[in-house]
């Protein structure tokens, strides 16, 4: 027998009703899983890697993956050129490409919110200057922005993080600024600020609460975009050093080779689209969430 001597129903917050409504469907539900299992791989690859990245077996040259019947069952998806292990390098990859790009994502989510919070809470000659630079520098695609960046610092990828960071932050900015200045407009925020609220109080309890599924969903595009802008960069020979197993160094490493050894290209671009394609499919599927929610 129920407990509860009221009459009253509960409704869940917002957060709560996206994530009911998330969790009906199917395919974003799986791709989540996906994402989680990548996540996994790119904390514990030093764990669950048979051998090191860059350990060489000069025995095993070229050795296609174990389900071949030329394979080896000791290198389950085979070796590379220099006799290293496929799997261990894939893995250590998923690290430097997948975990690279959600350090990335949610460092330039960090501080591109704190500014479009300043932005849009901002007024004046000192707002305007601001958003026409960054309507300027948002003309410019990411990737090519990103090229800009590490042609003045130099390849690398420590230096392809930062420029992959600096192109992911004003987007961050112009989302956080628009989001802010259509709340701003709306009647619970105009009734807030004639109670006497100031500018921090109405951002922090009145504003921000009501923008986080905007933010959240930026966040999914980003990841997405930091992936391939992290991988073009090493297939470019910009971003990774050519020994890195950073995935986008892999299909590089490999394409030379790719009529005599295809599974050093198939492997990597298998991985990387499986991995892209579950965080475009959680960014689509919370994009169609917030529509309905907001319907």
């Amino acid at each position: 027998m129920s407990q509860n001597i009221y009459d009253e129903v509960t409704s869940p917050n917002p957060i709560a009703q996206i994530w009911r409504s998330y969790k009906n469907l199917h395919v974003a539900w799986i791709s989540l899983w996906v994402v989680m299992i990548f996540s996994i791989i790119a904390l514990l690859s030093p764990i669950i890697a048979p051998y090191s990245p860059y350990e060489q077996h000069p025995d095993f040259l070229l050795l296609p993956p174990s389900w071949n019947d030329a394979g080896n069952v000791n290198f389950l998806l085979g070796t590379d050129d220099l006799g290293r292990d496929v799997l261990s390098r894939l893995l250590y990859g998923t690290r430097l490409t997948f975990g690279s790009s959600l350090i990335v994502a949610f460092c330039a989510m960090l501080t591109g919110c704190a500014m479009g919070a300043l932005a849009g809470m901002s007024r004046g000659i000192k707002s305007s200057v601001f958003n026409h630079i960054l309507d300027a520098i948002l003309s410019i695609p990411s990737l090519l922005l990103a090229i800009i960046i590490v042609a003045v610092l130099g390849p690398g990828l420590n230096n392809t993080i930062w420029a992959v960071f600096l192109a992911l932050v004003p987007q961050f900015i112009h989302r956080t600024r628009n989001a802010i200045r259509q709340e701003k407009n709306k009647e619970y925020v105009i009734a807030t600020k004639l109670d006497g609220a100031n500018d921090w109080q109405l951002l922090s309890h009145s504003i921000l609460p009501n923008i986080v599924n905007v933010i959240a969903l930026q966040f999914t595009f980003a990841v997405s975009v930091a992936m391939l802008d992290i991988a073009a960069l090493g297939f470019l020979g910009l971003g990774a050093d050519p020994s890195s197993p950073e995935w986008g160094a892999l299909l590089r490493d490999g394409i030379d080779l790719l009529y005599r050894a295809s599974w050093l290209v198939t492997l990597p671009g298998i991985a990387m689209f499986i991995c892209l394609l579950a965080v475009n499919i959680i960014g689509s599927s919370l994009e169609k969430v917030l529509k309905v929610q907001a319907g």
